[in-house]
């Protein structure tokens, strides 16, 4: 209008000076840019959480189109929640959660007990809205609203917008609004109040993991359900993207990985078995007894067959109903599917994957597969057996027939007549794969599938009772997993308690060739898996490095303080001297001596000292392990993986031996091997290879 157009040319500096966001008053009136907000409830406890930007984008675009009256649902937080826009509630689309509110934001105020903002309704924003830009344009302060609670907002300036907020209604002393109570501050725009909104995430997905938790319904220290912890995953899953894959996100050849909650808890103590219990359970330490009650026994549930077959039912059944909704919510993806299992959860997954039935023509092309890319590796073994049996002369001739160590024991002797392999040494080759085959298949009737020679995996006469302890009926996955993941596994314990001495070297789970087993040092349920492949040989595990490379520093610290002289070790830690031997051989980088000649070099005196740098590299080279064959489960590569503990849990083992266990969801050294393997079999790198890693 002309009367607000010469107000602003004559009076600029009339009002104080605004920050850029807020207009000035004299008729420069500009429409509040919305946000949407959903509402979640903690403990009975509401808090008001900001949409991403994109998402929010999209809900105010639908919203624009006047698509309200319709039932539209928009996808939001990557395509896990559903907006329900004429409702106005977000829905979670792949686990069971209360439904959140959902609301266009423009109109915020403090709230009492954590100064943090909550948004007025849509209606009374609306109002406050129509009185500020009255205000604006005729430049006329000090108006006062009531909002829906009877409380009043009073409109000082464009600065200073305040909520009353009465302290009982029916007090009839008190003659005006703004005496009661403690004034609140009012604010309009997302932009002027301090909230971070989240960044939100890559569209495009290019792999898919689902996450079985262990035993209970808490996943970590702080009780959380899996659906929180597994949150936390993805998240640092995020930030380890833009951290350490910034130039394929650059050249768009990532996106990002979705991460997918498995719970198979609630339906196992659906049962009815949870009153059955109680009926049972003493009434003396009642805590301790339900803690237990609703933890600890699902270990034995999984060891019944009754209860066992619902598990693995239950976590089946889940895993292909996951998978099916995410193909049909994303029509697009070509990625493939990986599984990551913690505690019990990677026990049930192992069980599961070992039960699978590979396909009879894709065994043999995997067959195939494997014995072109492991021929290197399984040529040199063939050379080792015939150096054994003092036939080296022939190794040329096996070499040129590409035979590798599974081919050899699927020889016959008309094979080896046509390899021109006289009667003497064919007749020593044919006793040793009969002998060899022998010892294998005797050594345990019930864990077949793993400690027998591979040709006999593809065959069917096997009976698919690998390795399970209880006889359940395994259900199939529609789908063949890429890589499986263990964290905090106890598989090496209960594969022992179930008799099974040792894993055949030629043994890989039928349908997923990848498997990593992945612990913390002092996790008091994580056992190793690599020794039950090769007995004989004492080694350690690798060390995971640390993102943000090398070592942590008191580890290397720790290495040094190894190598000083016994009379100072005497002197200064006096009765801590055998604890301390025991604290320096858990984090020992990976295949680095073992820790008797760690001890031996620290008691040999402090000439050793100056060795510390030059044996660096030697470490670092080790860890590569070239040298270590530990079987076809993960592809010949190494499988255990050992984290690197935080300086402050060094002091006391025992007291971080349950946070050993419930660390993994927030740890960004999982998560980023986790995404290294992943990414590798798409022939992608980190940006730097960390060091330590393979």
């Amino acid at each position: 209008s002309p009367r607000s157009s010469s107000m602003s040319a004559q009076e600029p500096p009339r009002p104080p000076p605004a920050e850029p966001p807020e207009p000035e008053p004299g008729g420069r009136y500009e429409a509040v840019v919305p946000h949407w907000f959903y509402c979640k409830v903690t403990d009975s406890r509401e808090r008001w959480v900001p949409f991403s930007a994109q998402d929010s984008e999209r809900l105010e675009e639908a919203h624009g189109a006047g698509k309200d009256q319709e039932d539209v649902v928009v996808p939001t937080s990557g395509g896990r929640y559903d907006v329900h826009l004429k409702r106005r509630q977000r829905v979670a689309v792949y686990w069971e959660e209360e439904v959140s509110e959902v609301r266009r934001c423009t109109w915020f105020y403090k709230g009492d007990k954590d100064n943090k903002y909550i948004p007025y309704s849509e209606s009374f924003s609306e109002e406050l809205e129509e009185a500020y830009m009255i205000a604006v344009t005729l430049d006329e302060w000090k108006k006062k609203l009531e909002s829906p609670s009877r409380e009043v907002i009073i409109l000082h300036n464009p600065k200073l917008m305040v909520h009353y907020h009465p302290v009982a209604s029916s007090d009839d002393w008190v003659s005006t609004p703004t005496e009661q109570g403690r004034p609140r501050t009012v604010k309009r725009g997302v932009e002027n109040i301090a909230v971070e909104i989240p960044n939100g995430e890559p569209l495009q997905i290019d792999h898919l993991v689902f996450v079985v938790h262990g035993i209970g319904p808490a996943c970590d220290i702080r009780f959380r359900s899996i659906v929180q912890c597994v949150n936390d995953f993805r998240n640092v899953s995020l930030s380890m993207l833009q951290a350490h894959f910034r130039k394929a996100q650059e050249q768009q050849q990532v996106g990002r990985v979705e991460f997918l909650p498995v719970n198979w808890h609630s339906s196992l103590h659906s049962t009815g078995v949870d009153v059955d219990l109680e009926r049972i359970t003493l009434p003396s330490i009642n805590r301790l007894r339900h803690f237990i009650n609703d933890t600890i026994l699902d270990v034995f549930f999984y060891n019944s067959s009754t209860y066992c077959q619902t598990i693995v039912d239950t976590v089946a059944s889940e895993m292909n109903r996951l998978h099916q909704l995410f193909m049909q919510r994303n029509p697009l993806f070509k990625g493939g599917v990986s599984i990551a299992g913690h505690s019990l959860g990677s026990l049930i997954l192992f069980d599961l994957l070992t039960n699978q039935k590979a396909d009879p023509e894709e065994d043999e092309h995997s067959a195939q597969g494997s014995r072109t890319t492991s021929s290197k590796g399984g040529i040199e073994e063939v050379k080792e057996i015939l150096k054994k049996l003092e036939l080296s002369e022939y190794c040329d001739v096996f070499e040129k027939e590409k035979m590798d160590r599974q081919a050899l024991f699927l020889c016959t002797e008309n094979n080896l007549k046509e390899m021109g392999i006289p009667l003497g040494p064919r007749m020593k080759i044919l006793h040793y794969i009969s002998s060899e085959a022998d010892t294998q298949l005797s050594s345990d009737c019930t864990h077949e599938a793993l400690v027998t020679p591979p040709q006999s995996l593809s065959q069917e006469q096997i009976q698919p009772l690998p390795l399970s302890q209880v006889s359940a009926n395994y259900p199939q996955l529609n789908y063949k997993p890429t890589i499986f993941f263990a964290f905090g596994s106890p598989i090496g314990m209960f594969l022992t308690v179930r008799g099974v001495k040792r894993i055949d070297p030629n043994y890989s789970l039928p349908t997923c060739k990848g498997f990593f087993n992945i612990f913390h040092p002092f996790d008091p349920v994580a056992y190793r898996i690599e020794p039950m492949i090769v007995p004989d040989l004492e080694f350690e595990p690798m060390l995971l490095p640390h993102h943000k490379g090398r070592k942590r520093m008191h580890l290397e610290l720790k290495e040094g303080l190894t190598r000083m002289s016994v009379d100072l070790k005497n002197n200064l830690l006096g009765s801590l001297r055998v604890a301390w031997q025991s604290f320096t051989r858990t984090p020992v980088p990976a295949l680095e001596a073992a820790s008797t000649d760690a001890e031996a070099e620290a008691e040999s005196g402090s000439e050793k000292q100056p060795d510390t740098k030059p044996e660096e590299p030697p470490a670092a080279g080790k860890e590569e392990a070239p040298l270590i064959n530990v079987g076809r489960l993960n592809r010949g590569n190494r499988i255990d993986y050992v984290l690197q503990e935080k300086p402050i849990e060094s002091f006391n083992e025992y007291l971080f031996a349950l946070q050993g266990h419930l660390c993994y969801w927030e740890s960004e050294d999982t998560v980023l091997l986790v995404l290294k393997e992943i990414y590798q079999t798409q022939g992608i790198t980190l940006d730097q290879p960390l060091q330590g890693s393979q």
